[in-house]
């Protein structure tokens, strides 16, 4: 059986104890349901991205075998459109559900969960002001 993939995306300002519990039990439900998980991010170094490969990282020293699918956007060559070329190339690996976690209305979070819904895949979404 094939993976199920999971796309994790948003603000780099997810960091409170609060918002991290709430990531890691969305997490946690995904992978209880799909053990076979992928967890897909863009590789920023604080945030929901960070939390993400925090608890992947987590579960597999626990004896999970979650792989990691990082894309980090390649700001020295596209500049101020890095990140949202990055979501469109991880909306386009097909990810089976995106888990977004967006606080003040996270330009880069919000534009990876519009682009994931018009592509047809599932979003759930985690608002915060």
């Amino acid at each position: 059986m094939s993976p199920y993939r999971v796309l994790v995306t948003g603000s780099r300002t997810w960091r409170s104890p609060t918002d991290r519990q709430t990531l890691r039990d969305a997490l946690d439900a995904v992978h209880a349901a799909f053990p076979n998980l992928v967890v897909v991010h863009g590789a920023c170094s604080r945030g929901a991205d960070f939390l993400a490969q925090r608890w992947a990282e987590d579960r597999n020293r626990a004896g999970a075998t979650i792989t990691v699918e990082q894309h980090p956007a390649d700001w020295d060559r596209y500049r101020r459109a890095a990140g949202f070329r990055r979501n469109a190339e991880m909306v386009a690996t097909r990810p089976d559900l995106v888990l977004a976690f967006i606080r003040n209305g996270s330009p880069g979070a919000t534009h990876c969960a519009g682009l994931a819904e018009k592509a047809g895949i599932p979003v759930r979404r985690w608002t915060q002001p």
